[in-house]
């Protein structure tokens, strides 16, 4: 046993009660002396929690996740096993813990919008911040506040309207999140792929290709006339799985536009982290009903299979493959219809069409079409155009920028666009979008250089790299002097791959998909990472994990290539000196100065001065 500090010494010696003459303790002296006792008992079971989390940036988050983790993996089970009871209690257990709410915290302090405050203009931008947050998620006096609405343009020049709460109100979603997606992942259709775990775009493209390709080619294509802002409020309090009294408090918590207080009666507001988990358990049901009417097992499952009637949906948008048009217009339609009519919604007049593969649709940024017998799925000319407009508008921004810094803005830009269709028929369009940027960046170098001729600009930006002429290069400059040379990327250059559709019943919280998902997100980080030997290596040598939290390291996660000593101090800059960090967990790294154990010799630490070591090291 640990010796006892002052405070628990001077706690038991001044609960001694006072004799009376008659040699007993009196009753106030007894009283006290209970209270006391009490007080300690439950200052130790409180601070056993918290004492070894004083500080946000000393909380063991492997633990945290692990706690939680634990928690999601039984709520799974107990609805599998039909035990309504026992998910009601875990997910109560899970949101009243601690664990949880540092969880809660960290998602809405680490993400994209973390700067972005609600109606009281609260942000949590330090870590005392943060522990206090922590502190105060409690359903006891609970009251939300309004939304913040700002409204941002859509691709029809139409406005969006986008509800943002407090950061409160966030972690407050963001901790019964954690309760309610095991339930929601569970429970899900095998057809959808929008706002779930490790599903994605490719994901429903590749399903819409399989249930496409041997069909007579019949489309619904089926577009929710403002989801998010017409589901039913009864429906959500009837079926959604989870804590009634605080969803009742989100769903008629108002929004503020203008300074003006507005009532919400309807719909799940954009902008939440709760939302698009509520939209799907709303449209959750809409496969089982089609089964239900045309199955693909047992009784009447021949006149199922000649239906060939399938469902593909991505959050509200969707499509249904039918023999005839006939059958998608007289019987699928109306059976959507009113399924969407029991949740307050209904389908868009001008964006709902049935039409035939031979003729073509967009879905999810590519078009389907088939030719001459052959179902091809290519980038869609919407797409392609809205990306150019983009890449040009960044072009004609950076007529002051250094070359490296324009290449660097567009090598993001171009990695992303082309991963995103490399799983498509897409060889041929890469090629012509890399044409038209390169027609960009030409007209952009002679802008920049007036006075100089055609040649001069050329054997300035451009020269040859290995077989390829006319490659967009710049010269980047480090402050040790070093120079490097900094190459655009090509679309053309990463080959194309066919996406493998995850598994229907496959559930990131099940234990028993947990090698399943494991093999899979290696082998999509072993493509997304091809090319780059150095960061496939560390990701590789760390297993897949990030060093300072130990969560996984994937796609959506992001990166960072951490020095472990500062290339300041002469570093090396190969692998030996670097570790694969989350961006948040790169940020936390840098801003406290903490030291980690790095994989270089003993002899590199040797070379160091004294100061150099301390600038290395934390000081509490």
């Amino acid at each position: 046993m640990p010796p006892c500090n002052e405070a628990d010494t001077d706690l038991v010696s001044g609960a001694k009660a006072s004799p009376l003459s008659s040699g007993l303790p009196s009753r106030e002296s007894m009283i006290n002396r209970h209270k006391d006792a009490k007080q300690m008992t439950t200052e130790q079971s409180v601070g056993a929690a918290s004492d070894a989390s004083t500080h946000w940036r000393e909380i063991d988050w492997r633990s945290v996740n692990g706690s939680v983790r634990r928690l999601q993996v039984r709520i799974v089970k107990a609805v599998k096993a039909g035990r309504w009871g026992k998910v009601k209690a875990l997910q109560r257990l899970l949101t009243s813990s601690r664990n949880g709410k540092l969880l809660a915290v960290r998602r809405v302090t680490e993400n994209a919008g973390r700067k972005t405050s609600g109606v009281d203009g609260v942000s949590w931008d330090t870590p005392e911040k943060k522990m206090a947050a922590a502190d105060e998620l409690k359903r006891r006096g609970y009251r939300p506040l309004p939304l913040r609405r700002i409204n941002i343009p859509k691709a029809n020049g139409k406005l969006r309207p986008l509800g943002i709460p407090t950061m409160k109100d966030r972690a407050m979603q963001a901790l019964y999140l954690l309760a309610l997606d095991p339930v929601a992942e569970t429970t899900a259709d095998g057809a959808s792929y929008g706002f779930r775990q490790r599903r994605s775009c490719a994901d429903a493209i590749e399903s819409c290709f399989k249930s496409l390709v041997r069909s007579s080619g019949w489309v619904l294509e089926g577009d929710i006339r403002g989801c998010f802002d017409h589901i039913s409020h009864e429906w959500l309090m009837a079926h959604v799985p989870m804590d009634r009294a605080i969803l009742h408090k989100w769903l008629k918590s108002g929004y503020m536009e203008k300074g003006s207080f507005f009532k919400t009666e309807e719909g799940t507001p954009q902008g939440g982290i709760i939302s698009p988990v509520l939209a799907n358990l709303a449209l959750d049901g809409l496969e089982r009903r089609l089964r239900e009417k045309y199955p693909l097992r047992g009784p009447g499952s021949w006149q199922g299979i000649l239906a060939r009637v399938n469902l593909v949906r991505y959050a509200d948008d969707f499509i249904i493959t039918g023999r005839s048009k006939e059958l998608l217009e007289d019987e699928v339609k109306p059976l959507v219809e009113s399924f969407l009519r029991e949740r307050g919604l209904e389908f868009s007049a001008e964006k709902t069409v049935v039409t035939h593969v031979d003729h073509g649709f967009d879905f999810l940024g590519q078009n389907v079409r088939r030719y001459n017998g052959k179902l091809l799925i290519k980038p869609s000319k919407k797409n392609i155009h809205t990306f150019l407009e983009k890449v040009r508008a960044v072009v004609k921004k950076a007529q002051a920028y250094p070359t490296w810094q324009l290449i660097a803005n567009l090598n993001r830009m171009l990695r992303g666009w082309a991963m995103y269709h490399r799983h498509v028929v897409s060889k041929r369009i890469f090629s012509q979008v890399d044409f038209a940027i390169f027609k960009s960046l030409w007209q952009w170098a002679l802008r920049r250089h007036p006075r100089k001729g055609k040649r001069w600009v050329m054997r300035k930006y451009f020269a040859r790299r290995g077989s390829r002429a006319w490659c967009f290069f710049g010269e980047k400059k480090h402050d040790n002097g070093a120079r490097e040379i900094v190459w655009l990327y090509h679309a053309t250059s990463l080959p194309i791959r066919r996406h493998v559709k995850i598994k229907r019943d496959a559930n990131p919280y099940h234990p028993a998909w947990e090698m399943y998902f494991e093999a899979r997100e290696s082998r999509h980080m072993t493509q997304t990472l091809a090319g780059r030997g150095t960061l496939l290596y560390l990701w590789r040598t760390q297993g897949g994990e990030c060093i300072r939290c130990g969560e996984p390291i994937t796609r959506e996660t992001g990166w960072h290539s951490h020095h472990v000593i500062p290339k300041v101090l002469g570093s090396p800059d190969g692998a030996t000196n670097r570790q694969l960090l989350h961006p948040e967990c790169h940020r936390q790294l840098h801003s406290q100065l903490c030291r980690y154990r790095p994989r270089v010799s003993d002899e590199a630490f040797g070379r160091l001065e004294p100061c150099e070591l301390e600038t290395l090291t934390h000081r509490s």
